[in-house]
């Protein structure tokens, strides 16, 4: 990550986790109140909007001729379809198998960042992002209780796959982009495409305009979509994009910590084991290589290893 400092770095992910991960219960109390396209629709196009604003000084670096592919395809995959997938996907079966299903995504990008961007992956790495999957399916153990359901596996994985083709793309494509323009624009596009997806499935009638719905629509407005989305390209654009996206599983512990805190959500043991689990996934995606004595690199697709 060669742009920041370790500690900066460090810091930008520890922000990134912690304001993704509570979210997940401000969102669930704002849904009581809300239709849930609608929802992700305004919330995801205000956040782009205010973002536009603060970005407005620096209008020259949309360069929207060099970067129009880049706007779009961004809107399809990290907005239209990973928030609407995801939102829709939730009816279907309980949020904890849901979750960990589309936490696969690390993995997925660990695949395709070797692959397509030619990063390294050790066996070390490759046991470390499966380990980091079980951890987050062990934290949400409670959720297997619920009812099975085809489509909300399909629609989780969807996800998934959209979130890795997006965080993917966005490295490979991303570089000479300006952050904040970047997430104003996609998620304005993505925005106004499910605010219109939800005014064709959803009423508007049925929002309730109390203080727990515009809490949630304030959160998202300030810190869940702008905020987040900015840190999270920052660090895609400067760093190992697997290894990024490892730090992402603490994300589904932090969601089950603070509704458990303050949701009064039951607390299950599997919590601790969890926990482990993905510290050791997360040590072992970015533990350094060490020369003399380590385990083999698996080379990028295509390429073989040096003798």
């Amino acid at each position: 990550m060669s742009q920041h400092s370790r500690i900066q770095t460090i810091g930008l992910i520890a922000a990134l986790v912690l304001i993704w991960g509570i979210s997940w219960p401000i969102y669930k109390i704002a849904l009581v109140y809300t239709p849930p396209v609608l929802f992700a629709g305004l919330r995801t196009f205000l956040g782009g909007l205010a973002l536009m604003l603060v970005a407005l000084p620096r209008w020259r670096n949309i360069r929207l001729r060099q970067n129009l592919k880049l706007y779009l395809v961004s809107s399809l995959l990290n907005v239209f379809l990973f928030f609407g997938l995801q939102t829709v996907g939730l009816t279907y079966m309980p949020g904890g198998l849901f979750s960990a299903l589309v936490y696969f995504q690390p993995v997925l990008v660990g695949l395709m960042a070797w692959l397509w961007l030619g990063e390294s992956m050790s066996v070390l790495k490759s046991i470390g992002l499966l380990l980091g999957f079980v951890g987050v399916a062990v934290i949400s153990a409670d959720g297997l209780s619920g009812s099975f359901s085809i489509i909300g596996v399909v629609l989780a994985l969807l996800t998934a796959v959209s979130w890795a083709f997006g965080a993917v793309f966005l490295k490979k494509e991303g570089g000479e982009a300006d952050p904040l323009w970047l997430v104003a624009i996609q998620s304005m596009v993505g925005g106004l495409l499910l605010t219109g997806a939800g005014t064709m499935m959803e009423s508007w009638s049925d929002i309730v305009w109390n203080v727990p719905y515009l809490s949630g629509l304030l959160f998202g407005t300030i810190l869940g979509i702008p905020t987040a989305w900015v840190i999270y390209f920052t660090l895609v654009r400067s760093g190992e994009t697997s290894r990024v996206a490892a730090s992402t599983f603490l994300v589904p512990l932090i969601a089950v910590m603070t509704s458990t805190l303050f949701l009064h959500e039951p607390f299950h043991l599997l919590l601790l084991l969890g926990l482990i689990m993905i510290a050791c996934s997360i040590y072992l995606v970015n533990r350094p290589a060490v020369r003399s004595g380590s385990l083999p690199a698996i080379p990028p697709a295509g390429r073989k290893l040096s003798k």
